[in-house]
C-alpha cells in the first residue's frame, strides 16, 4: 500500500463528485455520474497495487480485442491495467526508493532487458514507420513495467507468488470451461473452433498458446497444496486442461507441451543451458544450408494442392506432406522475412513494420491462397521478426536473454535447498521452453497472453536467484537486504 495523506484526497474527491452532479444534470447526461466512480475505483487500485495485479492477472484470459478505430486497438481490460500497474508501479518506486536502490547491484537479466529497450529506442528513431513503432514501443514499455518490475516490488513472500499464479489459473480454467462448453455444442470440430473462442482469444493458436503453459503451474501447485480441497481444485483442472488441448487442435501447443517435458529432464541433468546452445547452432546452420544455392526452393508446394482442411486427420496428413496451407503460407513469409533481412540486418525495417514492407521480397514459388494476407498478420516466428524490424543486435539480444534465463533456471534449480523454488523453477524452465517453441511457429511474446507469461517467468527467476542466495551462508558481517518493501 502507498501511503498518502487522505485528508485533501477526500476534498478533491467530493469536489469532483459535486461537479460531475451538476454538470450530468445541466447536460441531462445520467452516464457522467459514473466519472467520480471510475476515478475512486482508479486510485483504488493505484493505492492497493497487490489487489490491481491479482485483477490484471485475472483479466488476461478473459480480454479481447477491441478497434477504436482503423489505427487505434487495444485489448481490453487488461492493457488499461496493465497501464495502471505501471502507474502503480511508479508510485511504489518513489515511496520506497530508498529501500529498492539500497543495493547498487543491478541484476544481470534486468540489464539485458534495459539493453533490448534502448536498442528498441534506437530501431524506432530510424524506423521506416516512426508512429506504427512508437505504438510498439509504449506498449513494450508498459508490459515490462507491469509484468517484470511490478512482481519484482510486490512478490516479496511466496505466498503472493502462490496465489498469484491460483488467480491466473483459475481464471483460465474459467475460460477453458466455457470454451469447451461453447466447442461441445458445435460437436468439437477442428472448423469450428475458433468460433468457441470468440470473443476472448482471436485464434486457437492464441488459446493453446495460454492453456499449455498452464499445465506446469498446475503441477506445481498441486504438489505444493497443503489442503484436500485445494488439491482437489488443481487436479481437476489439470484434467480439464488436457482435453481442453487436444479439442485446441493446434500442432504447436502440441509439441510445445512435449519439448516442456524434455526442458524438465534436461534440467534435471544439468543440460538445459547447453541444450539451447546447440538449437542455437543448429538453427543457424539449417538457415546457411538452405540459402546455399537457394536450397530453399525444393520445399516449394504446389499450389493448387495446398488447401485449408476442414477435418483434422486431414490436417495432419497435409501437414507432413507440406501441402497445409497454414504451413505453406508459413514457409511463403519465412522466405520473404529471410530475403528482408538482407536489405536491413543492422536495425531492421522498425518495429511493426514487417506487413508494410515483406510482400516485395515474397518469392512466387511459395504463393498461397491466403497470401493477400487480409488480416495484416506477421511473419510467424518471433526470432525472424526481431531480425526484420530490430536488427541483428535485437535477435542477439533476445537470444541472449533466453541464454541467461536457461543458465539461471538451470544454476538456481541445483542451488536452491528450497523445495518451493526447486518446482517453480523447473516449472519456468519448461514454460520457457513451450515459449521458444510456440514462438518459433508464431510470434506471441508481444501479445496480452502467452507474451505475459513469459515476462513473468523473467521476474520469478530473478526473485528465485535472490532468494536462493540469502539462503546461501554468508560471511560474517554481510547481511541481506530487505526487499519486504510492502512491509515497510
Amino acid at each position: 500500500m502507498i501511503a498518502l495523506n487522505h485528508k485533501p484526497i477526500l476534498v478533491s474527491g467530493s469536489a469532483i463528485l459535486l461537479a460531475s452532479v451538476v454538470f450530468a444534470a445541466y447536460i441531462s447526461q445520467p452516464l457522467l455520474l459514473i466519472a467520480p466512480f471510475l476515478l475512486f475505483a482508479i486510485f483504488y487500485l493505484i493505492q492497493y497495487p497487490q489487489v490491481l495485479f491479482y485483477l490484471l492477472l485475472f483479466s488476461i484470459p478473459w480480454s479481447t480485442e477491441y478497434n477504436f478505430s482503423w489505427g487505434l486497438a487495444t485489448d481490453l481490460p487488461d492493457e488499461p491495467l496493465m497501464l495502471l500497474m505501471a502507474v502503480g508501479t511508479f508510485g511504489l518506486m518513489t515511496f520506497h526508493r530508498k529501500t529498492i536502490f539500497a543495493e547498487r547491484k543491478v541484476h544481470p537479466l534486468i540489464i539485458i532487458l534495459l539493453l533490448q529497450v534502448a536498442w528498441l529506442l534506437l530501431t524506432v528513431l530510424v524506423s521506416s514507420y516512426f508512429i506504427l513503432s512508437t505504438k510498439y514501443l509504449l506498449a513494450k514499455a508498459w508490459y515490462l513495467v507491469a509484468f517484470v518490475a511490478a512482481p519484482l516490488l510486490l512478490w516479496n513472500d511466496k505466498k503472493i507468488i502462490r496465489r498469484s499464479a491460483f488467480v491466473l489459473l483459475i481464471s483460465m480454467l474459467g475460460v477453458t470451461v466455457v470454451t469447451l462448453y461453447r466447442h461441445g455444442s458445435l460437436d468439437f470440430t477442428f472448423s469450428t473452433i475458433n468460433d468457441a473462442l470468440k470473443p476472448f482469444f482471436r485464434n486457437h493458436v492464441n488459446y493453446s498458446a495460454l492453456l499449455v503453459c498452464m499445465l506446469p503451474i498446475q503441477i506445481v501447485l498441486l504438489q505444493q497444496a497443503k489442503t484436500k480441497a485445494l488439491r482437489l481444485l488443481v487436479l481437476s483442472s489439470f484434467f480439464i486442461t488436457l482435453p481442453a488441448l487436444y479439442f485446441s487442435f493446434a500442432r504447436g501447443a502440441w509439441l510445445a507441451l512435449i519439448t516442456g517435458v524434455v526442458a524438465y529432464w534436461l534440467l534435471s541433468k544439468g543440460w538445459l543451458f547447453k541444450s539451447f546452445l546447440f538449437v542455437v547452432l543448429l538453427a543457424v546452420a539449417s538457415v546457411v544450408w538452405l540459402r546455399h544455392n537457394n536450397g530453399y526452393l525444393q520445399f516449394a508446394h504446389d499450389y493448387r494442392s495446398t488447401i485449408f482442411h476442414q477435418d483434422f486427420r486431414e490436417h495432419l496428413a497435409a501437414t507432413y506432406q507440406l501441402k497445409d496451407l497454414s504451413t505453406a503460407e508459413r514457409f511463403h513469409r519465412w522466405v520473404a522475412g529471410v530475403r528482408m533481412t538482407e536489405d536491413s540486418w543492422q536495425t531492421g525495417f522498425g518495429p511493426s513494420t514487417f506487413y508494410q514492407h515483406y510482400k516485395g521480397y515474397t518469392v512466387p514459388a511459395f504463393k498461397t491462397w491466403v497470401s493477400r494476407n487480409e488480416e495484416q498478420s506477421t511473419v510467424h516466428n518471433y526470432f525472424l521478426l526481431l531480425i526484420i524490424e530490430q536488427g541483428a543486435i535485437g535477435l542477439f539480444l533476445f537470444l541472449l536473454l533466453l541464454g541467461m534465463l536457461f543458465w539461471y533456471a538451470q544454476k538456481i534449480y541445483r542451488r536452491a535447498g528450497s523445495i518451493f523454488w526447486k518446482r517453480t523453477v523447473a516449472a519456468v524452465a519448461m514454460i520457457l521452453v513451450m515459449q521458444c517453441t510456440l514462438n518459433s511457429l508464431s510470434d506471441l511474446i508481444e501479445t496480452d497472453k502467452a507474451g505475459s507469461i513469459f515476462y513473468l517467468c523473467v521476474a520469478v527467476l530473478i526473485i528465485a536467484d535472490q532468494r536462493t542466495k540469502e539462503s546461501q551462508p554468508r560471511p560474517l558481517g554481510k547481511q541481506p537486504v530487505n526487499h519486504d518493501l510492502l512491509n515497510s
